[in-house]
């Protein structure tokens, strides 16, 4: 059986490596904002980050590089992110392993 990934929604606070290569899938518009990519396997989930990676080797690699429209997009995407993980007990003092 492969494994699955839970999806953004069930991941355990959405903030985690693959939660966030989904949510800078959104910011690329390699999938859509509702998509959450819940039972995605492995290979596809690496297949988007793959995707996800060119995208920021294009755009310099930081959230401070990119062009104004996907600046406030990674700006409203990960506000939104960081809320819902801290209704879900995200620390961001505290690394996974110290939750």
């Amino acid at each position: 059986m492969k494994k699955t990934y839970a999806g953004l929604d069930r991941d355990s606070h959405g903030l985690t490596p693959t939660g966030r290569t989904v949510l800078d899938a959104r910011v690329f518009g390699l999938i859509v904002d509702a998509e959450d990519c819940a039972g995605w396997d492995m290979g596809r989930i690496q297949a988007l980050a793959s995707r996800v990676e060119q995208e920021w080797d294009r755009h310099g690699g930081l959230p401070s590089t990119l062009p104004p429209p996907l600046a406030e997009r990674h700006r409203r995407i990960y506000e939104a992110a960081i809320r819902a993980a801290g209704t879900r007990g995200w620390n961001p003092e505290l690394d996974d392993e110290e939750r």
